[in-house]
Formats: C-alpha cells, sequence, structure tokens
C-alpha cells in the first residue's frame, strides 16, 4: 500500500506533531505548520493525531493511490480533484487503486494536509516523523518529497467500501464535514491576536501604536522557519544586547532593521532578538496558511483572554471529536 508521487508542486514534506523533547539539544520541534488541520485529518480518517501527513504547499502536487485507502484533505484549498473531479475538504473520502489526487490551483490558504488512514509508514527519527529541513532528519530522508518517491502506508483502521458503495464516481465521500463555525477563520487579510511579549515594555510607545495599527506584509523571504514582515518600523527606546532566551511558535522578534519576524514551526530553540509579543495559539492556523503577499493585522489581547480562547477551542474539539469518532463507529475494525 503506497502513494506514489508523481509531481511534488512547490513543497511537499511528512509532518506531524513535531519533536517536543528535544528543545535543549537545539532541535527544532518542526511539524505540521497548522496543527488544527493536520490533527482533524487525521482523526477523520481514524487516526490518532500523532500520525505523520502530507504537508502539500501551494499547488502542482499530483499523486496516485496504489491501493484503495480511506483519506481527507483538511487546511487550505488547494483545489483537489481526483480523476478531475473535485474532492469535498473536512470529511472522509475512500478512493480507488489508481486513483490520482492533484491540486489544481489556490482557492484560499496554502497549505493542504492530507492523511491516509493507518497513517504513514515511516521510521521515527527522536520521536518523531516529521521532516525539519535544514537538519535533514525526519520524513523521507529529511527533505521534500520528489517525482517518483513511494509513501508506505500503514494497516487501516477503518474497514473497506465494496464497489458497489461507490457506483461509478472515481471516489466516495461521506455527506457530512467539519462544520464551519469551528474551523480557524482563514482569511487572507486576518487580523491575528498578540499578548505582549517579554521586551514588550523595551519599544517605545510609538512602535507599540504601530505594530496594533498598521498593515504589514509577508515576504516572499518568508518560510516554514519564520514570516519576515515589512510595515511599519518599530524601534527600542534605547540599544540594547540581550541574552538570547527560549522562544516559540508565533513569537514576534525583532531584528535591528525594525522589521518584525514571527517565528513558525521549524524555527530555533533560542533568540537573542527583542521579543514584542506572541501570537496567541488559537490563531496560529490561520497565520499559517497565508503565503507570501498577504498582508496581516494584530489586535493585542490580554494573557486571560488567550487563556479563555484557547480553553474554548480545546473544548470544541473535544466535542468534534467525539462527533467523528460516533459517525465513524460504523466502520471501525475491531
Amino acid at each position: 500500500m503506497t502513494i506514489l508521487i508523481h509531481k511534488p508542486g512547490l513543497l511537499c514534506t511528512i509532518q506531524d506533531r513535531g519533536r517536543k523533547k528535544y528543545g535543549k539539544y537545539g532541535i527544532s520541534i518542526s511539524g505540521a505548520i497548522d496543527t488544527f488541520a493536520h490533527q482533524v485529518a487525521n482523526r477523520l480518517v481514524g487516526n490518532n493525531e500523532d500520525q505523520a501527513t502530507l504537508e502539500i504547499t501551494l499547488s502542482g502536487w499530483v499523486g496516485e493511490f496504489q491501493s484503495d485507502q480511506w483519506i481527507a484533505i483538511t487546511g487550505g484549498d488547494l483545489g483537489a480533484q481526483i480523476d478531475g473531479k473535485e474532492v469535498p475538504m473536512w470529511r472522509p473520502v475512500w478512493v480507488r487503486q489508481g486513483s490520482i489526487l492533484a491540486f489544481k490551483r489556490v482557492v484560499s490558504g496554502c497549505r493542504a494536509y492530507l492523511a491516509v488512514s493507518g497513517g504513514l509508514a515511516l521510521d521515527k527519527v527522536m520521536e518523531s516523523r516529521s521532516t525539519y529541513l535544514r537538519a535533514g532528519i525526519g520524513g523521507l530522508e529529511g527533505r521534500g518529497l520528489k517525482k517518483n518517491d513511494s509513501i508506505h502506508i500503514q494497516k487501516s483502521n477503518l474497514r473497506p467500501l465494496s464497489s458497489a458503495d461507490l457506483s461509478t464516481d472515481p471516489f466516495y465521500s461521506f455527506h457530512w464535514s467539519v462544520a464551519y463555525s469551528v474551523l480557524p477563520h482563514y482569511s487572507q487579510s486576518p487580523v491575528i491576536r498578540i499578548i505582549s511579549g517579554r521586551q514588550w515594555d523595551d519599544f517605545t510607545q510609538q512602535s507599540q501604536r504601530l505594530l496594533c495599527e498598521s498593515e504589514y506584509q509577508i515576504t516572499p523571504q518568508s518560510d516554514r522557519m519564520g514570516y519576515r514582515l515589512q510595515g511599519a518600523t518599530l524601534q527600542l527606546h534605547q540599544p540594547h544586547e540581550y541574552i538570547s532566551e527560549a522562544v516559540a511558535d508565533g513569537t514576534i522578534q525583532v531584528p535591528v532593521d525594525g522589521q518584525p519576524i514571527v517565528l513558525m514551526a521549524d524555527r530555533q530553540t533560542l533568540g537573542g532578538y527583542p521579543k514584542i509579543a506572541h501570537v496567541i495559539t488559537v490563531d496560529l492556523p490561520v497565520l499559517a496558511q497565508l503565503a507570501p503577499g498577504a498582508s496581516i493585522r494584530f489586535d493585542r489581547i490580554t494573557l486571560a483572554q488567550a487563556q479563555s480562547l484557547s480553553i474554548h477551542k480545546r473544548h470544541q474539539l473535544q466535542r468534534l471529536y467525539r462527533t467523528i469518532d460516533e459517525a465513524l463507529r460504523p466502520l471501525t475494525i475491531g
């Protein structure tokens, strides 16, 4: 059981929830940049959240399923088609052996996640299958996927469908999907909520105001390590040398040129630039779906508000998972 890569598109990597125990050794967590889409994709095909998915960036990806499979596609809408027919997202989809999945065009977002029931059969490196490109570890040989790569699939937890269920269609999809109200508010010009960083008060009041009132554009120099922004210049009260200290996904650092950098999944573990703010956890998936050229604004909220939003999102996910598990119960093996 394999997926054969015909075209890798701009970038396709294998990602899971990342390496969470190795920061003290200078190893990036890495993992899926849109954690919400990754986790939900897995649950939609009966996997646990730790299974690896394919993270497909923008358009051009084409792959062939060399066996019948349950799959799910989540995240950005990249115009997925199976054998030329549009595939619905955010729901389980049964595909026939020999089916060709292609991502034709970007409708919204910039990263789609493809989960396969049973998960991808790859060895773990430091307890994770995630690809960390800069270190060349994880995934398939520590690199982005290439033409003619074959990705092996583990045994599915869901029973197969019969040919009668498919009729003449190239695939079968459930009629239900994840409710729109549960999805992150993916947008090409979002307002991203932040909380104050450790060095917030080291910046001038004008800079604090500009960060929350100005529009910033994501530059072409952005990648999975960090989004470099272009917009209003931020300044410290006075020049200062900072000791390198821990950073996190969503940390907003300001280098000497005054243009913010938002750290993302492949970020370094330590940073010496002043940290003016942090993107709240529930808005990281929204940020993850922005491509270079997109514009964003920031809205500063309190830590208590951020925690309340995180708790609400966690409860939403728990209810969603229970609903999915119940819907999949008739298909679950054992």
